[in-house]
């Protein structure tokens, strides 16, 4: 069967094809009774299910007759490209939009725990103002202001490592900026409101401005052939594409030591931005380990 046959069953049949080759590349087998039981399907359907994924990669199974299950066979060739992050979620924490007490793990896998996790019932009216475009009226508590009322035009959630923000248009200071959600109190989604052009994710320029960065390992530190192991470097760089409104919150994630003259000591500090100047016009670039905006260089090199 070809790529193009793939494309003509309906999407319930490739989802279940690609559990067929999750189980099997990962767990190393796959029964017809996995399929029934995830799925909700007949046996036959099962049966029918496996007989279009061998049609499809006729290498990819062994069937062992005496225990009645599909193996991985040796000459396995993946028929689904496979996003390590959904395989990880996968193995660690289960796979579909199942009820949530039927998922389970599928090895045993340890996964840090975070230390904030936004309210559901926030975090639905902020995802819910998101996909419908329309504003949101929150109480939001900052440090520096305490509780305040505002309307914001959310556009998109934030994963800094740490916790979740929502990347919005905030109308009381007339700017784009980030909101931490578990701060969010009492929202409201403004229903009939419209959003002005100038309210949109396009007019951000810290989210719509790409910054292209060269992590190399930090010069400081032994060994530098496993850092390159340990990223998949390709020519002792790694290189990354990100967005300017998020490059601060993943270089302090990863311990990224961003100081012009690798100067930041510790075991943490694997990696080194080879350019600092890239992050120049970052807003959040103070997050980034040892950064030093241009300016404040010069403003040192004359102190001294």
């Amino acid at each position: 069967m070809s790529n193009e046959q793939l494309a003509d069953l309906t999407q319930p049949q490739r989802d279940r094809l690609a559990f067929i080759e999750l189980r099997l590349r990962f767990i190393g087998e796959i029964r017809r009774q996995d399929l029934v039981s995830r799925f909700g399907i007949q046996v036959a359907a099962a049966t029918r299910d496996i007989g279009i994924y061998k049609d499809l990669a006729p290498g990819n199974l062994d069937y062992d007759t005496k225990n009645k299950v599909y193996g991985c066979a040796d000459g396995f060739a993946p028929v689904f490209d496979f996003p390590a992050e959904r395989v990880l979620a996968w193995l660690s924490q289960g796979f579909g939009d199942g009820e949530p007490s039927a998922l389970k793990s599928w090895i045993t896998c340890e996964v840090p725990s975070r230390l904030t996790k936004p309210g559901l019932d926030t975090l639905a009216c902020v995802t819910r103002a998101i996909h419908q475009e329309r504003p949101l009226k929150v109480a939001y508590h900052s440090l520096s202001s305490g509780e305040t009322e505002r309307e914001i035009v959310p556009f998109a959630l934030i994963d800094t490592g740490l916790r979740w923000h929502v990347r919005a248009f905030d109308r009381k200071t007339q700017g784009f900026r980030d909101f931490v959600i578990t701060r969010i109190k009492k929202p409201v989604v403004l229903k009939g409101q419209p959003v002005a052009p100038c309210e949109r994710s396009d007019q951000d320029i810290q989210w719509t401005r790409i910054v292209e960065l060269e992590l190399v390992p930090h010069p400081d530190q032994p060994r530098p052939e496993i850092t390159e192991m340990d990223y998949s470097m390709q020519g002792g760089v790694l290189r990354m594409k990100l967005r300017a409104a998020t490059a601060g919150y993943i270089l302090r994630k990863w311990s990224v030591d961003c100081s012009p003259d690798h100067s930041l000591r510790g075991y943490e500090y694997r990696l080194w931005l080879k350019d600092h100047l890239v992050l120049y016009g970052v807003k959040n670039a103070v997050l980034a380990p040892g950064y030093r905006s241009p300016g404040s260089q010069n403003i040192l090199g004359k102190a001294n």
